[in-house]
């Protein structure tokens, strides 16, 4: 198939943290023979051997907007009120939509034979219409795939951004939605969307194959902030570093200005140095936003992410994460800060049972949650149409 795939980024420099898996998904859609058409709507447009790129017809629009949201607090989906709001929807509705759907429109006369356009966690509402007036004029069918669910659904209101990516959108548009969690697949549904299909994340197990080094620290968390989990970071690291004085914690990322006790912070992490960061730690810890963490089976890529590169992982209070990996033998759960301080003790004087545990998580994710195993079903969901 010849698929446009518009995806919120390709650029990881911008840190959004759905980016490195539109490169896995797009390089699993290649590994399996179909041609990729890529347009990020934030950033520039590049080409990989993975998929040919056609311009961000928006980019400087998408920087000014960033830099307004970022200094105001206030964006067009905003659950705020303001000049800034009023205007950026005013932007979005007079200029960048129909600025993006003539871009678009222009690539499906250029490339005739596009099998389908895949929109990837661009807000919805930025598009309203667009889907609708496009397959009626080239029948082309559209897909939407959300890799939020359920933080990016209104019972959630989004994260301190306040972004509302559904108010005021059509669902009904779409041909299908895809997205990361089985319990959010009925609010889209009751939203509209005429059929959901929850499609998890996965991993390249090539990117993320095992580092052989030393390990020199014990406990180490990474994240993009302790928004919507702080119950669980104070659990899980404050804690625990305070009674478990003989280990050492650490926690990388940003967004972390809160009381962690004895845990060292080690500022951001790039991603070409997230690998070594976590190969090097004895434990590896999931903590999930409580969003994600509550609705059942709703995916995030860090579980995958530790799996496939054999770490050691211990996964706070998480409603599904029984649906991808075996608790006990290949992951752990904890529910509380007591439980966290006798699993961490316990594993941290067991070599063998923390080495044993991450090759069987690894043995997981390639049997069952590779890159190219979510590419296969994204394939299928449009097939089945």
């Amino acid at each position: 198939m010849k698929l446009l795939c518009l995806c919120s980024a390709l650029d990881i420099q911008y840190r959004f943290g759905c980016t490195p898996n539109w490169w896995q998904f797009i390089k699993g859609l290649y590994e399996l023979g179909h041609d990729v058409i890529a347009i990020p709507y934030h950033g520039t447009a590049f080409e990989t051997p993975y998929w040919r790129a056609y311009p961000n017809p928006c980019r400087l629009e998408g920087q000014a907007f960033a830099t307004a949201k970022r200094l105001f607090g206030s964006g067009p989906t905003s659950t705020q009120e303001g000049a800034v709001a009023k205007v950026s929807k005013a932007l979005i509705d007079s200029w960048i939509r129909p600025r993006w759907e003539r871009h678009i429109a222009g690539i499906l006369e250029k490339e005739k034979d596009v099998d389908a356009v895949i929109v990837f966690t661009i807000p919805v509402n930025h598009f309203t219409g667009i889907p609708a007036r496009l397959r009626e004029r080239y029948g082309v069918p559209f897909f939407y795939f959300d890799g939020d669910v359920p933080a990016s659904l209104p019972r959630f209101g989004g994260f301190a951004s306040g972004f509302r990516i559904y108010d005021n959108a059509d669902l009904s548009e779409y041909d299908g939605f895809m997205c990361n969690s089985e319990g959010g697949a009925q609010d889209l549904l009751d939203m509209g969307a005429k059929r959901v299909e929850p499609v998890h994340w996965g991993v390249d197990p090539e990117l993320y194959a095992p580092l052989d080094i030393e390990p020199d620290r014990d406990v180490f968390f990474y994240g993009f902030g302790a928004e919507f989990r702080e119950e669980w970071v104070d659990n899980m690291l404050t804690i625990p570093s305070r009674t478990l004085t003989e280990y050492s914690f650490a926690v990388g990322g940003r967004g972390f200005d809160l009381d962690l006790g004895n845990t060292v912070r080690e500022g951001d992490v790039p991603f070409n140095v997230f690998r070594q960061a976590c190969c090097r730690s004895r434990i590896n810890l999931s903590i999930t936003r409580q969003a994600h963490g509550t609705v059942f089976a709703s995916s995030t890529i860090r579980p995958f992410e530790l799996a496939a590169m054999g770490c050691c992982v211990v996964s706070g209070r998480y409603d599904g994460l029984e649906t991808w990996f075996e608790m006990g033998s290949e992951m752990l759960m904890v529910q509380s800060a007591d439980e966290a301080i006798d699993t961490y003790r316990r594993l941290l004087g067991d070599d063998a049972a923390r080495k044993a545990m991450g090759q069987a998580a690894r043995r997981r994710v390639l049997a069952c949650h590779t890159h190219r195993q979510r590419a296969e079903q994204i394939a299928g969901v449009i097939r089945s149409l």
